[in-house]
């Protein structure tokens, strides 16, 4: 497959690395100052799942340079969308179909919009990774997964073909015959995890040893799940307790990307995670005061601190 890497922080870099390895042709579409790091320093994956130094990273500034793309894989954060559609417009028109792995709903939407229903698969990610001073990325997790599925019957072909990219690469890949459903209950999880580490600025373990902070945690499960159902999304109780179980399980030091960038004093995904469940929660009616909380406590934090 011919994929381009659309964000190529950790978690597009590591992906993109991933497909190369495996044999596909990976072009690396990023802003004039990574393209200048990832020229200087080449770019190279140190994991827990084996290292790998990519040859030579082909690198794109523009999508004029760019011909006969099969996939865009979209991996910026949330606050960096807009400035990405006339690249994917670009992009679509060439062919290309858009696989986005961003947290949240809202961009689905934006980017159907955008681009038209055919254009836009569903996908999530799972993995923990961060860029280090030379820009190259350090995994750190055992898990490094891909799931995604047709939001549109014509995308059944790309999937497949993606599902065996996929297969043939150094990664998890889930072809998902229901990737709404999969999309929320991530979105439930992560809207929980991310939350209560970066309002409390504290990693899950030292969030589990005192009950109360934990149980507001489980509380935006809750009112995830709820937000799903409003939209037609048949999440359960029994999706929450797992949730709740998989942070239950999860190592003291483990924390999430959110409360990093704070750590870091990076801007935050809160408006396009927290924000964007409230605004899906305002079209259905919905009243999510533990989310509108968490909100309201990690916004200030959401510019660059430094």
């Amino acid at each position: 497959m011919k994929i381009v890497v659309l964000g190529a922080g950790a978690l597009g870099a590591y992906f993109g690395a991933r497909w190369q390895e495996a044999g596909h042709e990976v072009i690396n579409l990023v802003r004039d100052g990574r393209a200048e790091q990832l020229e200087e320093q080449g770019l190279q994956l140190h994991s827990a799942m084996g290292d790998y130094t990519v040859p030579e990273p082909i690198i794109a500034t523009s999508p004029e340079q760019i011909e006969e793309p099969n996939l865009v894989f979209l991996a910026v954060k949330g606050y960096h969308l807009h400035g990405t559609l006339e690249w994917l417009h670009q992009l679509a028109q060439k062919g290309a179909k858009v696989f986005p792995v961003l947290n949240g709903m809202e961009h689905i939407s934006i980017l159907q919009k955008e681009l038209g229903e055919e254009a836009v698969l569903g996908g999530l990610s799972y993995i923990i990774a961060t860029l280090d001073d030379q820009g190259h990325v350090v995994h750190t997790s055992e898990f490094h997964d891909l799931v995604f599925g047709p939001l549109h019957p014509s995308q059944q072909q790309i999937c497949e073909e993606l599902a065996l990219a996929c297969n043939q690469a150094n990664l998890n890949g889930t072809l998902s015959p229901n990737i709404l459903e999969d999309m929320w209950k991530k979105y439930m999880f992560i809207s929980a995890f991310s939350g209560i580490t970066a309002a409390v600025n504290q990693p899950i373990g030292a969030i589990k040893s005192y009950p109360q902070t934990f149980r507001i945690a489980e509380r935006v499960l809750d009112e995830m799940k709820q937000l799903a159902v409003a939209h037609k999304i048949e999440l359960t109780d029994e999706h929450v307790a797992n949730a709740f179980e998989r942070l239950r399980g999860f190592d003291y030091d483990m924390t999430s990307s959110m409360h990093q960038d704070r750590r870091k004093g990076l801007p935050l995904e809160v408006e396009h995670l927290h924000g964007g469940a409230l605004r899906l929660g305002n079209a259905v009616n919905l009243s999510m005061p533990y989310t509108e909380t968490i909100y309201g406590m990690i916004k200030p934090y959401e510019a660059y601190e430094h």
